[in-house]
């Protein structure tokens, strides 16, 4: 596979590059096995709508067709459970959460990851983070009837965050 640059330019970064080394969707650290992809995450409703409103160009636009998005502020009813699950990115940025490449987040670490770019230190601390997150799915099966969707909304939608499909506990 050849190497591909891509340069960003939106709000909230200028002129930052990264180079894509894996093939798109595959090549994934076997730790990792994200129950979602990107896209599906989109249509499925995330993040309030408002995560990916500005940085559209970097990504696919079939990512974006279905695409469950807010024209304006974070609207939770397009939240696949129609709920809030989100905290700010004020304490994703007090509890370390954010690396400088990623100024969005998981996700954003998660979309630049399933296109090919490797980070090998920041991978495995997204990863990390990532399967930490497993143990509210043993919550939703301890706690919920299998399909249950009234049954700890909440937690099934930050669920869906992570890339886990809450829809299948």
């Amino acid at each position: 596979m050849s190497k591909r640059v891509v340069i960003i330019n939106d709000k909230m970064q200028r002129g930052y590059r990264y180079v894509c080394t894996a093939p798109v969707g595959r090549n994934f650290d076997p730790e990792f096995q994200p129950h979602l992809t990107p896209p599906q995450m989109l249509k499925l409703g995330v993040f309030g709508g408002k995560y990916m409103t500005d940085c559209r160009k970097e990504f696919p636009a079939s990512w974006f067709k279905g695409a469950k998005l807010a024209p304006r502020g974070r609207d939770s009813s397009l939240n696949y459970f129609g709920v809030e699950a989100s905290q700010p990115l004020s304490v994703w940025r007090e509890k370390g959460w954010i690396h400088p490449d990623d100024p969005r987040g998981w996700f954003q670490w998660y979309c630049r990851y399933y296109m090919g770019r490797r980070m090998p230190e920041e991978d495995r601390r997204q990863i990390k983070r990532w399967k930490a997150i497993r143990r509210h799915v043993r919550q939703v099966e301890r706690n919920c009837d299998y399909g249950d969707f009234t049954c700890r909304r909440r937690q099934r939608q930050a669920l869906l965050h992570w890339a886990y499909d809450s829809r299948k506990i």
